[in-house]
């Protein structure tokens, strides 16, 4: 079985990826009167937070000469960023659904860029197939000490934060948040046609799930991983599912309000705050990404 990762594991992390990420600002402010915090990790190189978790990845392994990967969008932009600041060559595999947008961004890292099937689990199986240094996007314990500091950085500036709230995919981000939280509340917040966390701490293991979402090229993993699931399982992670509907009129709220443009996973924890589904008296939302 593999090792999981510790808080430790997240301490190293953050020393080891900080010359090359940013230390994203946090907004502490009021909605609707009630108080929450804002960590603006859109605003992260790449776009999205994942460029944590692959520079960890990356400068834990033995001097990769090739890195492959596979991703619905982001994990490859952030691999792909990675694998450019450190001088290494990269092949992203991406579905055919994959946004035009990301695909576009993938390849001017300097990538290769293959599309393969027409989700991540079929990218993924062809990815792996490729000779290489393959990099998950979520089932590795270098990729989620990365992805944890995250809330490390939130939590450190806001210590009187009592949940974290994230979106979740493959449970990579709120896996690492569970490792940084310090006891805190972790919440994992999903589409309800995107439920591989959900379903998994709901059947006690992890299970394959359809996919269907307007969130679903970052949120579309059809089956949490084995390392993040067990991290959250005995954390002991609230599970919380958001409508398609609310998560755009989330989407939309965040930039009439604050003027923060974000793509429709990030904007599924705010979601869920809106609708009163988050424990807590002072919830700390991960904005997770801006690649629409």
């Amino acid at each position: 079985m593999t090792p999981l990762p510790t808080a430790a594991d997240v301490a190293a992390a953050a020393a080891r990826v900080a010359p090359h990420v940013r230390r994203t600002p946090t907004l502490r402010t009021e909605v609707d009167g009630r108080p929450l915090v804002l960590k603006l990790e859109h605003l992260q190189r790449s776009g999205s937070f994942k460029l944590r978790g692959a520079v960890n990845a990356l400068l834990s392994a033995r001097a990769p000469e090739r890195v492959v990967t596979a991703s619905g969008g982001n994990h490859g932009l952030a691999v792909a960023t990675a694998a450019a600041v450190l001088g290494l060559p990269a092949v992203v595999y991406v579905p055919r659904t994959v946004p035009e947008s990301k695909a576009t961004r993938i390849e001017a890292t300097g990538a290769k860029l293959i599309r393969h099937g027409e989700t991540y689990a079929e990218a993924a199986a062809a990815a792996r197939a490729e000779a290489g240094t393959y990099v998950h996007a979520y089932d590795d314990p270098v990729v989620v000490a990365g992805q944890g500091t995250v809330t490390a950085e939130a939590v450190a500036e806001h210590p009187d934060v009592d949940a974290v709230v994230l979106a979740a995919g493959g449970g990579g981000l709120a896996a690492g948040a569970a490792l940084a939280a310090g006891g805190r509340t972790v919440v994992t917040v999903e589409p309800t046609g995107c439920r591989a966390v959900h379903a998994a701490l709901d059947a006690g293991a992890p299970v394959d799930v359809e996919v269907d979402s307007v969130a679903a090229s970052a949120l579309g993993a059809t089956r949490i991983g084995e390392v993040p699931f067990a991290v959250l399982r005995a954390a002991g992670a609230v599970p919380v599912l958001v409508t398609d509907a609310e998560i755009l009129a989330a989407q939309e709220r965040l930039w009439e309000e604050f003027r923060l443009r974000v793509e429709p996973a990030a904007a599924a924890p705010f979601a869920a705050w809106l609708a009163g589904r988050v424990p807590g008296e002072l919830a700390c939302l991960v904005l997770c990404g801006a690649n629409s």
